[in-house]
């Protein structure tokens, strides 16, 4: 069947300006992370893309290296952007990076100039695009000079490959780096990708201000923890979760050490009238300099509950005190 995208499709999130940039992002976007591989079901894929821009989500974000299999994320995409949303390129954001293992040899990975714009050729071509919105460099790269790395972000841009160029798990010092050596190339990094969540706050120490200091916008990666902050686990591992595969990302053991804390944070969401993950992202987006949230989901009814946190009341300072005190911090 054909889809035609909902008229009102632009009501159900916020638009934020991406730090001093004229680029604005909803305040939830989507990442293709995991669910979009060769080794997922498709049409669940597609009716996941066609949910998300229905409820105002522009911005898909990928990585040469998503799938499983590597690059299989993207070609997936790709045949749902070509078809689906082929006339809607110009209401996209799109954006894609380059920094972890892709292929073998000594030009498959990190930060060179030669890895880089090899692989955003790669993606494009996957992608079925001319250009992509946004080219992070998706790690800092110690062996290779940092002018080499922003100089590849630098000739992405110019070269019309990349509109924007971007950062991702870059420290505070690197961070300012960064954006110093694009700012006197011409091209400056107009966005930060961290990982940050109520259980993971290392980019309060330094790295917000860093981004603030910069004009630099912010999008946090795993904001709901890698479904931890869900209530998906409140109860255990489920069998079928993402925590019961021994090949994923998030292992059993670090709900077990958190689960104490994850069912106090979802009483908390409770009182709020949230879910638990609506109450996470709302956490996150609460901070001046974050942007945006990037969210992962498997189901189109997970999007649905997570949008519910773009227009969520803000926080007292009791309840930040609350949820402060459920994660052991101390302000």
């Amino acid at each position: 069947m054909s889809y035609t995208p909902k008229k009102d499709r632009y009501e159900s999130v916020p638009y934020e300006r991406c730090g001093r940039s004229g680029l604005k992002l909803p305040k939830i976007s989507l990442g293709l992370w995991h669910n979009f591989g060769d080794v997922d079901n498709f049409e669940n894929a597609r009716s996941m893309i066609q949910c998300a821009f229905d409820h105002g989500i522009t911005h898909f974000d990928l990585a040469n290296n998503y799938g499983p299999s590597a690059g299989s994320a993207e070609r997936n995409f790709g045949k749902i952007l070509s078809t689906d949303l082929a006339g809607y390129r110009d209401e996209l954001i799109i954006s894609t990076k380059a920094g972890y293992h892709m292929w073998e040899g000594p030009y498959g990975d990190w930060g060179s100039r030669k890895y880089l714009l090899s692989s955003l050729d790669q993606s494009l071509l996957r992608m079925g695009v001319d250009y992509v919105d946004i080219f992070y460099s998706h790690r800092p790269d110690p062996e290779t000079p940092m002018e080499e790395t922003m100089g590849a972000l630098d000739q992405a841009v110019r070269s019309g490959k990349a509109l924007y160029a971007g950062i991702s798990s870059y420290n505070p010092e690197q961070t300012r780096l960064a954006a110093r050596i694009l700012r006197d190339l011409g091209t400056p990094c107009i966005i930060h990708q961290p990982s940050y969540s109520i259980l993971n706050r290392w980019v309060e120490d330094g790295l917000l201000d860093a981004l603030e200091e910069e004009g630099i916008g912010g999008i946090a990666f795993c904001p709901l923890a890698q479904g931890m902050l869900t209530d998906r686990y409140l109860e255990g591992v489920p069998e079928d979760s993402r925590a019961a595969n021994p090949n994923g990302f998030l292992k059993s053991g670090a709900v077990k050490e958190n689960i104490e804390t994850i069912r106090k944070l979802a009483k908390i969401a409770e009182r709020r009238g949230q879910s638990l993950a609506q109450m996470a992202l709302s956490w996150v987006l609460r901070q001046p300099g974050i942007t945006s949230a990037l969210i992962g989901a498997s189901r189109t009814d997970q999007i649905l509950d997570n949008l519910g946190a773009a227009k969520a009341p803000p926080f007292s300072e009791d309840e930040l005190h609350d949820i402060d005190e459920a994660c052991g911090v101390k302000r």
